[in-house]
């Protein structure tokens, strides 16, 4: 007899867990409250959706900033070649672009979302639009979820909620009240790969695009982080590539004093940039 397993939460992991469960011969149930699956996934990339990165798992492993070994025996079993592997396989072709970014040759994330939610159907996956409330468990183990709707007898429970990052999108944290309510330890939450508000910018500069710039990120004066790409001036402080990256390193807001210095012209020294300023004032 198939083992029972719901997974909460239709996102890009949802997705993905309720597949990978399906294709081990799993009875699976899918809740997503949202009226589409993968909601924060057709939002990605600004639409274009940045599946992965075309590197194997000691490469993705050195550019994680903190607790990498965490991820390693992830990574060992599936990396972001793999990933590609996994995506082309459900039809979707795929480009890698500057920084070994993947995405679907199309520029539609939609794509992607899509070719996830026909290997649902073709897996016969159950799709139930509600929300999870609770966990049941009893002599330490599930026993089922605790939907607004009603209750989903289970054998395990697979929770894919995301984060807190995009309340709208779901990711409202219920997942972790869920998983500490069963007794998992919570770590305290931290922005990560975010925008960056009130560095002093002044709204003149708002909607100014920067392309292949140089960034470096101080702490207390402390050169923390440095990268080069793509940024951009929001009406409430930066964002962009460049500073979702960084922000990643930024972990003390309110302990530390932070500074961001960007570089114009990274490709030029000094000399051939004042040759080429002249250059540009004759004209």
């Amino acid at each position: 007899m198939s083992k029972k397993i719901v997974v909460v939460g239709g996102g890009a992991a949802g997705m993905m867990a309720a597949i990978s469960a399906a294709e081990r011969g799993g009875d699976v149930t899918l809740l997503e409250p949202n009226e589409r699956l993968g909601k924060k996934l057709n939002i990605t990339g600004k639409g274009r959706c940045n599946v992965t990165s075309n590197a194997g798992a000691e490469e993705l492993l050195a550019n994680v900033p903190r607790n990498g070994k965490f991820l390693y025996s992830v990574f060992s079993r599936f990396n972001g070649r793999d990933a590609m592997a996994f995506f082309e396989t459900l039809g979707v072709p795929l480009k890698t672009e500057r920084g070994n970014r993947v995405f679907p040759v199309s520029d539609r994330a939609f794509d992607v979302s899509a070719a996830l939610e026909r290997r649902l159907k073709a897996l016969g996956v159950s799709l139930v639009r509600d929300r999870a409330l609770a966990l049941e468990t009893a002599d330490g183990a599930v026993q089922a979820a605790a939907g607004e709707r009603r209750r989903y007898p289970a054998e395990a429970v697979i929770l894919a909620t995301g984060g807190v990052s995009y309340p709208a999108t779901g990711s409202t944290g219920e997942g972790h009240r869920m998983a500490a309510e069963a007794g998992h330890t919570v770590t305290p939450l931290h922005g990560s790969l975010v925008p960056l508000r009130d560095f002093g910018v002044g709204r003149e500069l708002q909607g100014l695009s920067l392309r292949n710039v140089g960034l470096t990120v101080f702490e207390n004066n402390k050169k923390l982080y440095t990268d080069f790409g793509e940024m951009v001036f929001t009406h409430f402080g930066v964002s962009g590539p460049l500073i979702l990256s960084a922000s990643a390193h930024m972990r003390r807001f309110g302990e530390r004093a932070y500074r961001l210095e960007i570089d114009l012209k990274p490709a030029l020294d000094e000399q051939t940039l004042d040759r080429r300023l002249l250059a540009d004032f004759e004209k």
